[in-house]
């Protein structure tokens, strides 16, 4: 047992520190015996002896080692640089114009008492405090004040090919001391100290802690070079470490934060911020990352602020520590109604009201005073205000027995929100297309000009308005139903989150099918498309799939097919019905004669085939019998039937003749069919039954026949007309009345009579005429009267003519 503990103890890097572990520990054993006490004495001495020789002959620096990003210009930040204003400040100047700010012009009196130790002056250019500025490095903080325990200005500006160099001749800090609890003797502590007065009810501010000791196995030894940041009330006893790891972590210091890569590692490695292997931004091998030091205080009350900061152990190594400018906050904060401290500038859309609120403890006879644009808002004197237009807003706050009111400003800047709506865009895709055009939606998205509009797969990218939206808006591979999340702004703060809702669909490929081809003029077809859900017909506003016509002519229909998400064929379907002609015939039938015939003519069309009810085949067909007659007309597509009527004609019966002195004749006759006339014979035939300029006294051959057949009907017809003046001399011009053409007709009776109504003259067939005698006498120049009564031969009526006569007789 006293082997493994003398072993254990030998290794222990921190020899110093652990020997009277050792010691206690086997002391208390009491199974020990006396010689083992012996032993220990010895090992004590030993170890005594050891760590005495160590503090003598402190570690000897490394040289570091130069690498080519080490070279390059700008890859240092600035310590110090004579280019800076800040760089010749005094360290109250640092502290007023560079560290604080929230103390307006009240800055100045809130701070006081500031001291540097060492106490060395702005002129000293190894001093180890200082204003640092990151220059062209990606260094976290932009500038603020720099304390090393070497020389500040070796902290960058160019690379060093040593350490850096000591501070002249400081030791330990018994402040820094308490705060830390060192595992080592400190030596080498530099410290910036001031007092403040807050106007709010906490402090805080942003550093980060670098150091040599990142190298070799120093953080894993005794090497515990590390600083405090000490608060305390002036006249309080005791300071507050505010460089406290969060969750109660202990100290910043190298021997607490050890990165992976060490042996005793990692402890608190979270907080380690890199190894600074190629010498470049700073000459520290490593460094935290930014911390951020808080520490709640009560307004009005003063406060005395220590930064402290040495080496443990040795010398040889350096560390600094570097505070951000402009992060030190004493002063009023504004906060938003959760108690989030707010920016220096926010943004206010549409005229959306903002809640301000002074964050400041609670002080007995605190006022407030709010101002905007430097104006003071009458009324608004508590500490939240609601702002609800764009402007610059103060906020005073006076605490009794601080001469200077603590104040706050915000900038809010207004914007206006785009219209903006939820919308949908639908993508018909075909071989060649098949991306969403994004872009295509943007004119039902919004109607506002200028709006920028970015589109995101993920709501929560949309909400945060980070780089993932969809950067090739243009050709989008979206899926039917999924939804896009669209921010539309102004170009710059206002904005509106919508939704695009994709519809993706094939573009159908229309179809058409016709129940027939060709039809004929009165006949049907039905129309069935295919290859939507719905259809767009040319000839119709209806939307289905089938539909029955009639067309009177050749028609060509066309029709688009609609998907189920509404896409459109590209192209329609296109089918032609044909309207087949009507199939016509000029059959006329007609009337015969016994042993007539007439031919029966179906009439000629485009494939035309024929089958008549007898059987014949021709276009033609000649018949002697009276009867119906049919014919079937066949073109290849349809048929149809004539039917036509063969009559036996009668022959016309002429049933009366009218004749008058003008020379017109007119015919009156019967039968069944249509009829024409002849008065020469039959040589020329009319359609009309009157003729003209017929002589008197002249036998007339009647004809009447019906058309077009054989059946005519015969009468000699005499024009029967008494002269009124006879001159009987024998010249044989107008010397008698001559009854002969008419007194062979039935019932023949003619007289003439004188003046005196004695009978002069009666027809007899012996002596059918007339000549102006009577009784063998010559009458004398006389008015005479006849009466004749006859037969008409046409109408078979008693035909009567009465009229006088004027016998002229040379005496």
């Amino acid at each position: 047992m006293f082997y493994l503990i003398l072993f254990y103890c030998l290794i222990l890097k921190n020899v110093t520190s652990y020997v009277y572990f050792c010691y206690f520990w086997i002391n208390n054993r009491k199974m020990l015996n006396y010689r083992l006490e012996k032993y220990f004495l010895f090992l004590v001495l030993l170890l005594v002896s050891t760590s005495a020789f160590s503090q003598t002959k402190p570690r000897k620096p490394q040289r570091e080692k130069m690498g080519s990003e080490s070279m390059k210009a700008g890859v240092f930040i600035d310590v110090n640089a004579a280019s800076y204003a800040p760089s010749a400040y005094t360290p109250t100047q640092l502290v007023r114009d560079v560290l604080i700010t929230g103390g307006s012009t009240c800055t100045v009196p809130n701070v006081s008492n500031v001291t540097v130790t060492p106490n060395q002056p702005v002129t000293d250019a190894n001093r180890v405090w200082g204003y640092f500025h990151r220059g062209t490095t990606n260094f976290p903080f932009k500038d603020g004040i720099i304390l090393v325990t070497g020389a500040a200005n070796k902290a960058g500006n160019a690379f060093e090919t040593n350490t850096l160099s000591d501070s002249p001749g400081t030791g330990s800090d018994a402040d820094l001391v308490a705060a830390i609890n060192p595992l080592a003797g400190l030596h080498d502590a530099v410290a910036l100290e001031f007092d403040f007065v807050p106007n709010s009810n906490q402090v805080k501010f942003n550093y980060l802690f670098a150091s040599e000791e990142y190298t070799s196995s120093f953080p894993c030894g005794n090497f515990s070079d590390g600083f405090a940041l000490l608060l305390k009330k002036v006249g309080d006893p005791t300071y507050t470490n505010m460089a406290i790891l969060p969750g109660g972590a202990g100290p910043v210091s190298v021997t607490n934060i050890v990165p992976s890569n060490y042996t005793c590692g990692p402890i608190n490695a979270q907080y380690f911020a890199g190894q600074n292997t190629t010498n470049i931004e700073t000459n520290f091998n490593g460094r935290t990352i930014p911390l951020t030091a808080v520490a709640d205080v009560i307004p009005g009350q003063t406060y005395h602020f220590k930064m402290v900061l040495a080496d443990a152990s040795d010398s040889s190594y350096n560390s600094a520590v570097f505070i951000e400018g402009g992060s030190f906050d004493i002063g009023i904060k504004i906060v938003d109604e959760n108690g989030v401290q707010l920016p220096d500038t926010i943004n206010m859309c549409d005229n959306t009201p903002k809640i301000l609120k002074a964050q400041v403890g609670t002080v007995a006879g605190m006022t407030f005073q709010w101002y905007k644009d430097g104006v003071l808002i009458p009324g608004a004197t508590n500490a939240i205000y609601t702002a609800t237009q764009p402007g610059v807003y103060e906020v005073k706050v006076m605490v009794p027995g601080n001469q200077c009111p603590g104040t706050a400003k915000i900038t809010i800047i207004g914007g206006t929100t785009p219209a903006a709506q939820n919308a949908s865009l639908k993508l018909c895709t075909t071989p060649t297309v098949s991306n969403f055009n994004l872009n295509d939606a943007i004119p039902s998205i919004t109607t506002t000009q200028g709006a920028v509009i970015k589109f995101y797969v993920n709501q929560a990218d949309a909400t945060a308005q980070n780089n993932n939206f969809i950067t090739n808006p243009t050709s989008y591979n979206g899926t039917d139903g999924q939804v896009l999340y669209v921010v539309v702004s102004n170009g710059a703060f206002c904005s509106k989150i919508v939704t695009l809702t994709l519809i993706k669909e094939a573009t159908p490929v229309a179809q058409v099918a016709a129940s027939r081809m060709k039809i004929c003029l009165g006949e049907s077809v039905i129309l069935t498309a295919s290859g939507g859900v719905t259809y767009q017909w040319n000839n119709t506003t209806t939307s289905g799939a089938t539909q029955t016509l009639s067309p009177t002519q050749t028609t060509t229909y066309t029709v688009y097919a609609i998907g189920a998400k509404g896409c459109k064929s590209l192209q329609p379907a296109t089918i032609t019905v044909e309207v087949v002609p009507a199939i016509t015939s000029g059959l006329k039938g007609g009337m015969i004669c016994i042993g007539d015939k007439i031919t029966l003519d179906a009439g000629a069309g485009p494939n035309y085939t024929y089958l008549w009810n007898t059987g014949a085949t021709t276009q033609t067909i000649i018949v002697d019998e009276e009867g119906p007659y049919t014919v079937t007309i066949s073109n290849g597509v349809c048929s149809k039937d004539f039917t036509t009527q063969v009559i036996q004609a009668i022959v016309p019966e002429i049933t009366n003749v009218d004749y008058n002195e003008n020379g017109t004749l007119t015919i009156t006759a019967v039968s069944n069919g249509p009829m024409e006339y002849s008065v020469d014979n039959g040589l020329t035939w009319q359609s009309s039954n009157v003729f003209s300029n017929i002589p008197k006294n002249k036998i007339i051959p009647i004809r009447v026949r019906v058309k077009t057949t054989t059946c005519v009907g015969v009468l000699d017809y005499f024009t029967f007309v008494v002269k009124n003046v006879i001159t009987p001399n024998g010249d044989n011009v107008n010397d008698i009345i001559d009854f002969r053409p008419v007194i062979n007709y039935k019932d023949f009776n003619g007289v003439i009579f004188d003046r005196y109504g004695k009978a002069v003259y009666k027809a007899e067939k012996v002596r059918p005429y007339w000549d102006g005698y009577f009784q063998g006498k010559r009458l004398p120049t006389a008015s005479y009267w006849y009466q004749i009564h006859y037969e008409d031969p046409a109408n078979k009526t008693t035909a009567v003519k009465t009229g006088w006569i004027l016998l002229k007789n040379i005496e």
